[in-house]
C-alpha cells in the first residue's frame, strides 16, 4: 500500500485563503438586489458603533441587542430591523466568524413587535393588482413609444408569469421561445432556486389584446430588433432621447439591463397615471400578488400548479397569505351559520 501522505513539507501557508475567483461565486450565491441592501445595512451599522465606541465585528450579543433598540427607537417596521440583522449576520458569517449571538436583539424586537402592533402600526405590503387596475394602467401607456411598449410587456408579462420583479429584470432574449400556445419563458434565476436549476413557465396568449402577454412581448422584440438588438437582455432602459440600454457614467449594467427596481417604478408609475387608490403603493410585487389572487379566484383554480408557475415553495406561507385575501370572504365561515 503507498502512503500519499506527503512527509518532510511545512504545512500550507495558504489553507485558510479564499481566492478572487471563489469570492466572487460567493457573492454570485446573493442575489445583487440582496448584497446591495446589506451593504447599506452594515454600513449604517459600523457608523452607529463607531459613534456609540462598539466593536462592529464580531459583535457582542449586548451590541445587537442596542443596536435593535436603536432601530425601534427610530419607529421603523420590525421588518426593517429583521433585515438589518440579517445583513449584520452575514456579514459576521463571511468574514468567518460565524453566527453572531442575537437572543438578546430578538428579545427587543419581540417586545417592539407588540408596541409597534398596540401603537396601529401595520406591515405594509404592496397591494395586489386586479385585472381591472391592469388593464387601466395599460391604458395609460403610449403604444407609439419604446417606453410605452416596454413597460406594457414588463407589466403584462410580469403578472401572466407571477413573476418577482428580479426574475423579470434577469430575464434574456433568449430565454423565450415561441409556442403554438403561446410562450415558453425559461426563468434561470430565482429566490427560491438556490440551485440554480430554473423553471419554465407556460404563458398563454390573453383573449384582450390590450393586455395579452404573448403579443405584448412580440411587439417589444420587434422594436429591440429594429435597433439591432436580436441578443442580451429582454427589458433594457430606454433614456429621455428614446436611446435602448443607454449607460450613464458609473451607473447601471454595461448591456442596459433593467433592475428589479425598475420594474417596481415601472409598475408604480402606472398605478398613478391610472388614478389608482393608493397608487404609490403599488410596486413590482404587486403582479406577483395580482397573478396569485387572480389564478385562485378563476373556478378551476389548482394550487400546485399556481404554485409551481410563480415559483413558490410547497407549502409557502407567502402564497397561503395571498390566497387567504381570496378566501376571507369566498369561505367566510360565518356566512353560513345563519346569522
Amino acid at each position: 500500500m503507498t502512503d500519499l501522505t506527503p512527509t518532510g513539507r511545512a504545512p500550507a501557508a495558504r489553507d485558510t485563503e479564499l481566492s478572487a475567483a471563489a469570492w466572487d461565486l460567493i457573492d454570485e450565491a446573493t442575489p445583487a438586489t440582496t448584497r446591495r441592501a446589506y451593504r447599506e445595512e452594515w454600513a449604517r451599522f459600523t457608523t452607529w458603533c463607531t459613534h456609540q465606541q462598539r466593536t462592529p465585528l464580531p459583535a457582542t450579543a449586548q451590541t445587537l441587542a442596542e443596536y435593535a433598540a436603536h432601530l425601534a427607537g427610530r419607529e421603523l417596521a420590525p421588518s426593517s430591523i429583521g433585515k438589518a440583522m440579517a445583513a449584520i449576520t452575514k456579514a459576521h458569517v463571511t468574514a468567518n466568524h460565524g453566527e453572531p449571538d442575537r437572543r438578546g436583539a430578538r428579545e427587543v424586537l419581540r417586545g417592539y413587535r407588540k408596541r409597534y402592533a398596540k401603537a396601529g402600526g401595520t406591515t405594509k405590503r404592496a397591494p395586489a393588482l386586479t385585472l381591472t387596475a391592469l388593464q387601466a394602467m395599460v391604458a395609460t401607456l403610449d403604444p407609439d413609444t419604446l417606453v410605452g411598449v416596454r413597460d406594457r410587456a414588463v407589466i403584462v408579462l410580469g403578472f401572466a408569469m407571477g413573476a418577482r420583479r428580479s426574475e423579470i429584470a434577469a430575464l434574456n432574449l433568449t430565454d423565450l421561445e415561441p409556442h403554438a400556445e403561446g410562450l415558453q419563458v425559461t426563468v434561470r434565476l430565482s429566490k427560491t432556486d438556490k440551485e440554480g436549476r430554473g423553471r419554465i413557465v407556460a404563458v398563454p396568449y390573453g383573449s384582450n389584446v390590450a393586455t395579452c402577454p404573448v403579443r405584448s412581448v412580440e411587439q417589444w422584440r420587434t422594436a429591440l430588433a429594429h435597433h439591432g438588438r436580436d441578443t442580451g437582455p429582454l427589458f433594457v432602459r430606454v433614456d429621455r432621447h428614446g436611446r435602448l440600454g443607454h449607460v450613464a457614467t458609473g451607473r447601471g449594467d454595461t448591456d442596459g439591463r433593467i433592475t428589479g427596481e425598475t420594474v417596481a417604478a415601472i409598475v408604480r408609475r402606472a398605478a398613478v397615471a391610472a388614478g389608482l387608490d393608493a397608487g404609490a403603493a403599488f410596486s413590482g410585487h404587486s403582479l406577483r400578488r395580482g397573478f396569485a389572487t387572480a389564478a385562485y379566484a378563476a373556478p378551476d383554480a389548482d394550487l400546485v400548479r399556481i404554485a409551481r408557475h410563480g415559483g413558490w415553495k410547497e407549502g409557502s406561507a407567502a402564497l397561503f397569505g395571498y390566497l387567504e385575501e381570496v378566501d376571507r370572504w369566498r369561505k367566510n365561515p360565518a356566512s353560513g351559520i345563519g346569522l
